[in-house]
């Protein structure tokens, strides 16, 4: 299993460099798929990597801005194809699968990656 060695102590340290890191990545990614989002907060979770609310709020935890590029990409595209789609359906995976083809495979991938260490 993975370790991301980012402890809670460092979230203080490291909230805005992740803030700026994901805020770009997002920005990129809802310009690509033509959405738009309301609020993006930066948390300390530690049971998800991301969300998104019906109100078009993203939510990210902190670690998603220290992840290997293709998973942070992935995470942050996983909450933009919710703007269009706010379940796992059929069409929600083919928007992620857009830019993301191999999802599967990144999913699982993931998992590996402890979110507390």
């Amino acid at each position: 299993m993975q370790e991301l060695i980012i402890l809670r102590l460092d979230y203080q340290t490291h909230k805005e460099e992740a803030r700026n890191i994901i805020t770009a990545r997002v920005e990129f990614f809802a310009q690509q798929y033509g959405v738009t989002y309301g609020r993006i907060a930066i948390r300390d979770q530690r049971t998800r990597w991301g969300s998104c609310s019906n109100k078009k709020n993203l939510n990210f935890n902190f670690r998603v801005a220290f992840l290997p590029d293709e998973f942070r990409d992935y995470i942050i595209v996983h909450e933009i194809c919710h703007l269009k789609e706010l379940n796992h359906s059929k069409r929600f995976w083919e928007l992620v699968s857009q830019f993301f083809p191999h999802y599967t495979s990144i999913h699982k991938q993931l998992r590996n990656y402890k979110l507390i260490p």
